[in-house]
């Protein structure tokens, strides 16, 4: 739609399919698992100790933790401690997605979007995408936005392209945030128009170094101000 900034939502910055470090998701949840094999696990990954963090996380993962699941698979995927086996990655990575993992179902959707490792099927990847978005995961909350709005894996949809544009912005994605006040600056698709509203998500957008958004953010200051100049007294 040429309302909105050119590519911003075709190739909008959700992260990649593999996680680089998957330690780094791990140590987000780390505190919340009461497994001290998979706690051991991420201490090991973080030292450099891939062999071991293998063993460890399949351990923990044959156990039924979901977070060992989600990093063996990862580890498998990439190649970390042991040679790529991809089978076995995306095996494990299901596991995670179907104990309601939310960001494996992220994940495992982003696969079928992309076309990674399996064959390319946007409406698999619409349905966890779905699943990850009803748990409040942000990432998946702008993915499934950006395929109600272009009409890939489901029928275009604005008004639900915007309900779940607006999730993912108040969930602080920045590029979320961006287009919600596109959405606002418009107007229609059940979106009453609102600049000062439209403003202020652009503001939130500029804020996390967005430099459209704070382009944004001043033309509409600058019109808002102008009509409050020019309103009859």
């Amino acid at each position: 739609m040429k309302w909105l900034r050119q590519g911003v939502v075709a190739r909008a910055a959700v992260a990649a399919v593999l996680m680089t470090g998957v330690a780094a998701h791990a140590q987000d949840r780390v505190a919340k698992s009461n497994d001290p094999e998979t706690q051991t696990a991420v201490a090991d990954y973080n030292a450099g100790n891939m062999t071991a963090a293998l063993s460890e996380f399949r351990k923990a993962a044959e156990r039924g933790s979901r977070l060992a699941q989600f990093n063996y698979a990862m580890m498998l995927l990439n190649g970390e401690g042991t040679a790529a086996n991809i089978d076995e990655g995306k095996k494990w990575l299901r596991k995670a997605a179907d104990a309601n993992m939310s960001h494996a179902q992220y994940v495992y959707g982003k696969m079928y979007d992309d076309g990674e490792f399996v064959g390319r099927d946007p409406v698999e990847a619409h349905r966890w995408f779905l699943k990850a978005a009803q748990q409040g995961h942000v990432q998946a909350e702008l993915a499934l936005a950006n395929q109600f709005l272009d009409g890939r894996g489901t029928d275009r949809d604005n008004k639900q392209a915007f309900l779940w544009y607006k999730k993912a912005a108040e969930g602080g994605d920045m590029t979320a945030q961006y287009v919600t006040g596109s959405f606002y600056e418009r107007g229609g698709d059940g979106v009453d128009r609102n600049l000062n509203v439209a403003r202020a998500y652009y503001a939130a957008a500029a804020a996390q170094g967005d430099p459209a958004a704070r382009l944004k953010y001043q033309q509409l200051s600058s019109q808002l101000r102008d009509q409050k100049e020019v309103k009859p007294q």
